[in-house]
């Protein structure tokens, strides 16, 4: 039996908050990580069970989580946090990694990293995003 594959997420911001709610009400199943205590209890408040928390300082920490990963969405906070969560990512899954930034950031270091694709939205809305997942 094929362990389900969930949809790994990172979602520091309102764009990424909003596609989380869509992946619940949609009943997708999902993950989230994050990299610190405040977020962790902040998604367990909004009820997110999966939560994946990794220290990004620590290479050999980044153990692969129990969780069949499959797709990621990475919402841009920080270039340093993003880049740092798409080394960890790449090697937990061999699916696309999509990272949704409303910077100028250079796509080619995101690229570099494993990044499969680099959306650009100022608007925050990527709710286009879901109709692959569906």
């Amino acid at each position: 039996m094929i362990p389900q594959e969930y949809i790994l997420i990172s979602a520091p911001n309102v764009a990424g908050e909003q596609f989380m709610k869509q992946l619940s009400r949609r009943e997708i199943p999902f993950a989230a990580i994050v990299n610190n205590k405040a977020d962790f209890e902040r998604l367990n408040e909004w009820g997110v069970a999966n939560r994946i928390a990794v220290d990004t300082t620590q290479v050999h920490t980044w153990a692969v989580p129990e969780l069949a990963i499959g797709k990621v969405f990475l919402f841009e906070k920080s270039l340093n946090l993003c880049c740092r969560y798409i080394q960890i990512c790449r090697a937990w899954t061999s699916k696309p990694i999509y990272v949704i930034t409303g910077s100028h950031n250079p796509r080619l270091i995101y690229k570099g990293l494993g990044a499969n694709h680099v959306i650009h939205s100022n608007s925050g809305d990527v709710a286009f995003l879901i109709q692959d997942l569906i």
